[in-house]
């Protein structure tokens, strides 16, 4: 069974197989992880993206990691809140759900999440923790190439909510 930490980090600074990065729908950059990412991956990155057309929200990409330590970021496109009756919960879970299987579809034993869909897409972090958490486990058994699965938290709010979840 893989093991599930969470840290406070940079998530562009992870010695890790993947990155899981919070994207917007066209996968071009924005704010936030989005943009940390990019800048630190470099301008391949943008052509990369730009090439893929697009995501759907609740489904992930994948690209390489250009400048980053991380060999492949993932794109997740998490859900924007809406108040929790808009299937928020199921996309964000498929988002941490596509991104594990694309995990071991690649063969990549460590992986790092941003907390996705938290920062300017609204969704509350203590309902966010939840699903992450449980969406992982779940889904951990059927990537079993999966060793690490790291929560990559941007305040100590929100790490404080992952070491309780993992507890």
């Amino acid at each position: 069974m893989a093991e599930l930490t969470a840290l406070q980090a940079d998530i562009t600074r992870l010695e890790v197989d993947a990155i899981v990065n919070a994207a917007n729908t066209r996968l071009l950059g924005g704010g936030g992880v989005d943009g940390a990412v990019h800048r630190a991956a470099g301008p391949s990155l943008l052509a990369a993206t730009r090439a893929l057309g697009g995501c759907p929200t609740g489904n992930v990409r994948i690209t390489p990691g250009f400048d980053l330590p991380a060999a492949w970021v993932i794109h997740a496109v998490g859900p924007v809140w809406q108040g929790g009756q808009a299937q928020e919960a199921e996309l964000l879970s498929s988002c941490y759900r596509k991104a594990l299987l694309l995990c071991e579809s690649y063969s990549l034993s460590s992986v790092a999440f941003s907390a996705i869909s938290t920062g300017v897409y609204g969704y509350p972090p203590e309902r966010a923790t939840e699903v992450a958490i449980s969406s992982v486990r779940e889904t951990l058994a059927c990537a079993p190439q999966v060793e690490s699965v790291i929560f990559c938290c941007f305040s100590q709010e929100l790490l404080a909510l992952y070491q309780a979840g993992l507890a």
